[in-house]
């Protein structure tokens, strides 16, 4: 399977820089994949596609303060860094750019905080912190939140809020799960009402999901490993769902390759996921999906494909892009119903 046949043209001005003033005001394209049908409606509809049959799985991670701007200690050279990885309180994985200027053994000054290269390979760095913050608190004082690269503006204060879900609670994505950006507490309390059970998850979102596939056949790409848990009373609810016959609807790829890597490997609670989920792929645990629209070439995009297929997702993205969808990390929803 070629990756050119998940290329597709997309407008820049569709590319969403900002996100809509109230997070349900977004769009939501409903996609019936066994019937084709597609439908146009706004995010707060989505309380009238599911009833006491659903089960809503949620990935509660909250994205850290992940870049930091610094400057070399000895020449006041500028250096960006983008953590990748917590190694302990004090020691942190990260990609530098410009790379020349992070050798081992320089300091960084970030803010009042004081960073120093240790081990030097290619493609990453290993800082130390200096200072006396530990990793964490380092990254809230002096970071800012990791926008992704097509939103081509500074963070500003908007972003620490509304580049996080309503319901984030574990810090350690660099990343956020951007489907369940829409959601509003009104919203999850009318689908709790409705009797939709709403469980939470963890996958926090590294390189992994947005490290583009450079490779021409999708069989021959690797995923980085992200870290995930699921909550034993909540894998059991999961079971007892299924056996009862209801509809697991997954809120963004993040929670989908959670739960597909608890069902591949063995029911394994928590660890490390490099499931790659292309066309071809077997779904063992979610029914539906609601998720954001996708760039061209990447392994989000390759997982919806897997589900609802590559020709009815061309078709929908097509009618996104003439229809003024607005696409990405702050863009329209699309959620992809099994019924």
């Amino acid at each position: 399977m070629l990756i050119s046949e998940f290329d597709f043209e997309l407008p820049e001005d569709r590319i969403a820089q900002f996100p809509k003033e109230k997070r349900d005001e977004s769009r939501l394209m409903v996609v019936h994949f066994k019937t084709g049908e597609i439908e146009h409606r706004m995010f707060h509809d989505i309380v009238e596609y599911l009833n006491e049959q659903h089960v809503l799985v949620i990935n509660n991670t909250k994205v850290i303060k992940a870049r930091l701007f610094c400057k070399r200690e000895d020449t006041g050279g500028k250096v960006e860094f983008l953590l990748t990885g917590i190694i302990d309180d004090k020691t942190f994985v990260a990609l530098a750019k410009p790379a020349r200027k992070a050798k081992p053994n320089v300091r960084f000054l970030c803010g009042n905080g004081i960073l120093e290269v240790v081990e030097y390979t290619p493609g990453k760095r290993i800082l130390k912190i200096i200072s006396h913050e530990n990793v964490l608190d380092f990254i809230e004082k002096y970071g800012a939140v990791p926008l992704p690269p097509y939103i081509r503006r500074p963070a500003t204060k908007i972003d620490e809020s509304r580049y996080q879900t309503v319901f984030a609670k574990k810090a350690g994505s660099i990343a956020a799960p951007t489907a369940g950006l829409h959601f509003t507490p009104q919203i999850l309390q009318k689908l709790k009402e409705k009797g939709v059970e709403i469980l939470e998850i963890t996958l926090h979102v590294g390189l992994g999901t947005f490290k583009p596939v450079k490779t021409e056949k999708v069989e021959e790409h690797r995923m980085d490993a992200e870290y995930y848990e699921i909550p034993e009373l909540v894998a059991e609810k999961i079971k007892n769902a299924r056996k009862e016959g209801k509809s697991i609807v997954s809120v963004g790829t993040t929670s989908t390759r959670t739960l597909e890597s608890w069902a591949f490997d063995n029911k394994k609670l928590r660890g490390y996921t490099e499931l790659f989920i292309y066309p071809g792929y077997k779904y063992r645990v979610i029914d539906s999906l609601l998720t954001n629209f996708h760039l061209p070439r990447s392994t989000p995009l390759l997982l919806v494909s897997a589900l609802c297929g590559i020709d009815l997702l061309k078709r929908a993205y097509k009618e996104a892009v003439e229809k003024g969808y607005r696409f990405f990390s702050y863009g329209d929803a699309m959620l992809l119903l099994n019924d």
